[in-house]
């Protein structure tokens, strides 16, 4: 069984019930729901939430909600890890054993679901542990520099201020999308970035975090520009 897991808590601060708030007139929760259908790749959608109305709002759109997420799972810093985690073992506890499992993020309205086939196609490969979706920095972060405290500058990465942007390597970040692990690997403890893991390339223009409201303003021109 391969199955896809939301995780959507009640709790959000800074945007306030952010995984249900409307993007282009549907809740943004819906865009993974909907690309993890649209795959055909998974015999379960489940959302993960600890919010009633979240919980509604995933069913109204396609996906289950055969539980609520505990309290203790609930916190500001918990990890990814430990609620996907969660959600297999109650589906194991439940008869429902699985091969592999994504995990979605709520907040993601440019994910396709191409890219989550082609995520499941190089995890089935048995080659990796992990697969990411992630994008190439826009700027070489090698050439980065930090505000000391009395207002001074100083380089991230001062053996490389001399270097030139073409020479220096590309390096990646967390397109904040999905991942894909075979279900064991999610009911361990997280390995980090290592070998073992490989990643879906995502052209960074397609690419928000949204943590802030600024963060929802520029994923909403984003996406604007990106269907028009």
């Amino acid at each position: 069984m391969i199955v896809a897991i939301i995780p959507a808590r009640g709790g959000s601060k800074r945007i306030p019930k952010k995984n249900i708030k409307e993007f282009f007139g549907k809740p943004i929760i819906s865009y993974s729901i909907n690309a993890a259908i649209d795959s055909k790749l998974f015999d379960r959608v489940i959302v993960s939430t600890d919010c009633e109305d979240i919980a509604q709002v995933a069913i109204d759109y396609g996906a289950e909600v055969p539980f609520m997420r505990p309290e203790e799972l609930s916190g500001d810093f918990l990890g990814t890890h430990e609620v996907v985690g969660h959600a297999l073992r109650w589906l194991e506890n439940s008869g429902f054993s699985s091969d592999y499992a994504c995990c979605i993020y709520a907040t993601a309205p440019m994910i396709k679901a191409s890219d989550l086939i082609k995520g499941y196609d190089l995890i089935k490969t048995g080659k990796w542990k992990s697969v990411i979706a992630a994008t190439k920095y826009s700027y070489p972060v090698f050439r980065s520099f930090k505000q000391l405290s009395n207002g001074g500058l100083e380089m991230v990465f001062p053996e490389h201020y001399n270097s030139r942007s073409q020479d220096l390597p590309e390096v990646y970040h967390d397109a904040g999308q999905f991942y894909w692990a075979k279900s064991q690997e999610w009911k361990g403890k997280p390995g980090g970035f290592s070998k073992n893991n490989t990643i879906i390339e995502l052209p960074n223009y397609l690419v928000q975090d949204i943590d802030t409201l600024e963060d929802w303003n520029r994923a909403e021109r984003i996406y604007e520009s990106y269907k028009s």
